[in-house]
């Protein structure tokens, strides 16, 4: 369970790490991407952040993820310029790549096709009586 605190600073974070990274994708002129920070989640001692990108095309997103991997010591020097009136040190940032909406995707193709549960329940597993 995340206090308010961490919410508070996950949110912070999340603002201006969005900057960094759009910013550094106009900068160098990469053109027909996307990156996102769907969630921060800070832990309870501060100390570190997971960090879920979602890319756009999903395609380069293993590429995206090890780029941003990289040059995580310059994005946390980024961030620490942006925080140090509201935080005194910056978690570590630890990315993820967010495949939410693959997984839903996939989710809708298979309720709308003939592996649907809901209309062919024999794809289900039988329960079994205890």
């Amino acid at each position: 369970m995340e206090t308010n605190r961490q919410k508070k600073i996950g949110a912070l974070l999340q603002n201006d790490l969005v900057d960094i990274l759009q910013g550094e994708i106009r900068k160098n002129g990469i053109s027909n991407l996307i990156i996102s920070i769907s969630q921060v989640h800070v832990t309870s001692d501060l100390s570190i952040a997971k960090v879920y990108l979602s890319v756009f095309p999903s395609e380069r997103g293993g590429e995206i993820l090890e780029a941003v991997k990289s040059n995580a010591p310059l994005i946390k020097h980024d961030l620490s310029q942006r925080v140090r009136l509201q935080l005194r040190k910056v978690p570590n940032l630890v990315f993820y790549l967010d495949d939410t909406l693959d997984q839903m995707e996939i989710i809708d193709r298979e309720l709308g096709g003939a592996n649907n549960p809901l209309t062919n329940p024999e794809l289900l597993d039988k329960r079994k009586k205890s």
